[in-house]
């Protein structure tokens, strides 16, 4: 009996050892879950807190006109809202595009020789309207690895940059009508702008002044028509100044010689002939003055930055150089001012450019 009474007393010890830990089992399941538990049970405070933000931070879609919406693949689907920045250059634009005013300055034919200056990329669907000066170079660049001529940008010799024989990107001109036209309707369309007044001190420097890229004809050709034409003291021998580059500039008969020159003339003539902002709808216009900000968000907007980067931009070089500008007009004629910038107004008024301070004193 004895016996039997301690098999019972050891069974009973044995089920309350067992009992104990399971509920210490419990109790530690209770305290310490795993990893996807405890993320899981946690997930409604982090979606309430990011709504949260959301409500605070991000105002209200806006549902813009078809016109103001880039067409690249990154805006297929849902609309992706633009910064505000771009936005508002794009609708200056629409708007003076409007002014019957200046009509005669910012309208022009998508001629020829618009669609010369716009390279294709069929294969991310993008179309650049070249316009010089203005870091076109590099994006030129952009769009030879892109059309795969290159792998990267490091790779393409200056030489072949320009060579449109070798670089591998097709005009728009060279598409039939239709062809243009599906192109211009469903392609991410961009460009760039520089201040025009300092657009034009780069063209004259680098092709009259510096010629890196040695080009005889504006030197010996062009320079000499021009101040055959409009230097005023005519014993003077030296090269072409700054003062016979404006004063052709601003004269309203200047085509006569523009049609001599042929297409060197792309340096100097207006946005609008280059790219008819009115007559084409452009996803995005960049700035040179902000290209730092600029570039990164065309690579975006047309889809392609985890595909290629902008080349690194040397610091100050986009920087507007007042002083510059001021030193380059100084001994012009107020009235050859006012006419070079009568022939450049719409460049100013379209892309929201302000008339130099020199012309209003």
């Amino acid at each position: 009996a004895d016996n039997m009474h301690h098999q019972w007393l050891l069974l009973a010890a044995c089920f309350w050892v067992i009992f104990m830990f399971m509920v210490a089992s419990k109790f530690i399941t209770l305290t310490f879950k795993d990893p996807d538990g405890y993320g899981a049970k946690q997930e409604p405070l982090i979606l309430t807190a990011v709504t949260k933000v959301e409500e605070v931070h991000v105002p209200e879609e806006k549902h813009w006109p078809e016109e103001f919406q880039p067409t690249g693949k990154a805006f297929s689907g849902n609309l992706i809202r633009q910064p505000l920045v771009h936005m508002e250059r794009l609708e200056l634009l629409r708007n003076v595009c409007r002014d019957t005013a200046l009509r005669d300055l910012s309208h022009t034919a998508v001629s020829k020789f618009v669609l010369d200056r716009i390279f294709v990329c069929d294969k991310h669907k993008i179309l650049f309207c070249q316009t010089p000066k203005v870091g076109n170079t590099q994006w030129k660049k952009v769009l030879i690895v892109l059309n795969g001529a290159f792998s990267s940008i490091e790779e393409i010799p200056e030489n072949i940059v320009h060579d449109h024989e070798k670089n591998g990107l097709p005009r728009l001109s060279s598409f039939s009508d239709s062809e243009i036209k599906k192109r211009l309707n469903l392609y991410f369309k961009f460009f760039i702008v520089r201040d025009p007044f300092e657009r034009l001190i780069s063209a004259f420097k680098d092709k009259f002044v510096h010629n890196p890229r040695f080009e005889p004809w504006y030197r010996h050709e062009i320079a000499p028509g021009i101040i055959r034409k409009y230097r005023k003291n005519r014993t003077e021998t030296k090269g072409l100044q700054f003062e016979d580059f404006v004063r052709y500039l601003g004269d309203p008969n200047h085509r006569w010689l523009d049609l001599q020159f042929g297409d060197h003339i792309i340096h100097w003539v207006t946005y609008v002939e280059l790219c008819a902002p009115c007559e084409i709808t452009y996803s995005v216009i960049g700035h040179h003055e902000t290209l730092e900000d600029d570039a990164p968000y065309i690579l975006k907007a047309a889809g392609i930055d985890h595909l290629v980067s902008y080349p690194t931009i040397p610091p100050g070089i986009t920087v507007y150089n007042r002083t510059k500008v001021e030193r380059y007009f100084s001994g012009i004629s107020k009235r050859d001012i006012r006419r070079l910038y009568a022939r450049f107004e719409g460049d100013f008024k379209l892309f929201g450019y302000r008339e130099p301070d020199f012309l209003l004193n």
